[in-house]
């Protein structure tokens, strides 16, 4: 009797387990607008006097990571996460000042071998400005996306947006770094793949153009997007 009662019991509970409905993730509704956080642009919409429109519209609670300081960079606190593994942030954080460093020395030697003053300005010394053209140059314009038309899947190429652009750039940056030799440390690979692709050149800049080209020969099947 006592079996038959317990049998009875995980059962409706299992039953009520599957009944209650998936809680919504989100705690602020559709009206909530995102913070923002750089100076520029609070200064930005205070000139055009947007700032003032926006004054009573909720808003919703800024990242434990951004702040108003002017150190802080939301693409290198971007590329920072997509370097971290297994939550370890400081370990990721450390690796990326560490690369920053290591891109410093390398351009101030070249900075000091220059021989003219029109080659050491030229010569751009802050590697965080270093990072955001590199990204720039390996931000992809258009992607592959397979579509099936008549029983045949086709390659057919389709723009791609700004945000998934930055992801790309920076993954295959990762990707890159981590690809080359295990005996370099990672700041010292990471260092060279920014250089280089921040000069227009390299492995990401590569595999771009070679999509880009990808795309180009698959043009004809453009219009099965919209079909």
């Amino acid at each position: 009797m006592l079996r038959k009662l317990a049998c009875s019991i995980v059962q409706s509970h299992t039953t009520a387990r599957w009944i209650v409905p998936v809680a919504r993730m989100s705690q602020y509704g559709p009206h909530f607008i995102e913070p923002i956080v750089s100076k520029d642009e609070i200064n930005k919409l205070q000139e055009t006097g947007e700032l003032s429109k926006i004054a009573h519209v909720p808003i919703k609670a800024a990242l434990a990571n951004q702040t108003t300081s002017v150190f802080y960079d939301p693409l290198v606190s971007q590329f920072t996460n997509y370097v971290m593994k297994q939550g370890n942030k400081e370990l990721a954080r450390g690796l990326v000042e560490k690369g920053f460093e290591n891109i410093k020395r390398l351009q101030l030697e070249r900075y000091h071998l220059a021989e003219s003053d029109e080659e050491r300005a030229k010569i751009e010394l802050n590697p965080r400005k270093l990072l955001h053209q590199a990204v720039e140059n390996c931000r992809p314009l258009l992607q592959l996306t397979p579509i099936k038309r008549g029983g045949v899947r086709y390659q057919v190429p389709v723009p791609v947006t700004e945000k998934r652009s930055y992801f790309l750039a920076m993954k295959w940056l990762l990707e890159a770094v981590r690809e080359k030799e295990r005996t370099v440390h990672f700041p010292e690979k990471m260092a060279w793949e920014i250089l280089d692709a921040a000069a227009n050149q390299g492995k990401v800049v590569k595999r771009k153009h070679e999509l880009h080209r990808q795309c180009e020969a698959n043009r004809a099947y453009a219009h099965y997007r919209w079909s």
